[in-house]
């Protein structure tokens, strides 16, 4: 039987190594600061990587390691490039973050090109698929680890202008459940699944429209500040999940 843990430490990281792809802003940003608070190493991946960089330094300044690492989401040969550069400079990884996504704008459903088709599903499912069947088995071959995948509330109840999007977050989510299986018993494979947030996707919202249609649509009647997905990213990775895999975790401000 294990011991259990007090609830101060529930949430310490303590020299944990966290990955976490799409970090250098958004909801990637206030995860991969959110860790090395609780004590982590953060390896911030993303396209940009002066934008890396920045976070990066942020993360040094909380006097943890941190590796900035340019990545491309869509790249099978990218993301094993990323998992050898993160096991060569910290020899493992405990914490695995699937954040990279885009869901962009298309005219009509008949005018999706196959290259933005391919683009779509590469980003939001081939990424998380290849990065975590590298680190997830390299996790449950050594000290075990978590893989916490981020969906979207698209996968769920997709929108009219979502169609890709909303079809690659829901094989996200059956990735989730079916990688639980595959990597127990030593790995735990979770994601969340946000609603709207106010990170830089919002910049294009009509704020007017969108804020009174919360008040109808969710029972928060709102939309998420970035910071509000802490607590779940903080769960999932910690130990204070212990029993918990192959689940989905909705933060959505509750829909009506």
């Amino acid at each position: 039987m294990t011991t259990p843990l007090s609830a101060k430490n529930l949430f310490d990281l303590s020299g944990r190594v966290a990955l976490i792809t799409g970090g250098s802003r958004g909801l990637g940003r206030e995860m991969a600061l959110a860790f090395a608070q609780h004590g982590a190493h953060v390896i911030v991946a993303s396209r940009k990587l002066e934008n890396c960089e920045v976070v990066a330094n942020e993360i040094r300044s909380l006097g943890q390691r941190s590796l900035a690492v340019a990545y491309h989401a869509a790249s099978w040969d990218d993301a094993d490039r990323l998992a050898r550069v993160a096991l060569d400079e910290f020899g493992s990884v405990d914490i695995l973050v699937n954040n990279a996504g885009m869901s962009p704008l298309y005219p009509s459903v008949e005018q999706i090109s196959e290259d933005l088709f391919d683009k779509v599903l590469g980003v939001n499912f081939k990424g998380p698929f290849r990065l975590s069947a590298i680190l997830g088995t390299h996790m449950a071959q050594h000290n075990g680890g978590t893989i916490i995948n981020v969906s979207s509330i698209s996968s769920q109840r997709p929108g009219a202008n979502e169609v890709i999007y909303g079809a690659a977050k829901a094989a996200v989510n059956n990735l989730t459940m079916s990688l639980a299986r595959a990597l127990a018993p030593k790995v735990r494979v979770n994601c969340i699944v946000p609603g709207p947030f106010f990170t830089d996707i919002s910049k294009a919202w009509d704020i007017e429209q969108f804020t009174k249609a919360a008040r109808t649509n969710y029972a928060l009647q709102r939309g998420g500040q970035p910071n509000e997905i802490v607590g779940a990213a903080l769960y999932l990775a910690s130990d204070a999940s212990s029993y918990t895999t192959g689940s989905l975790l909705n933060v959505d401000g509750g829909p009506r």
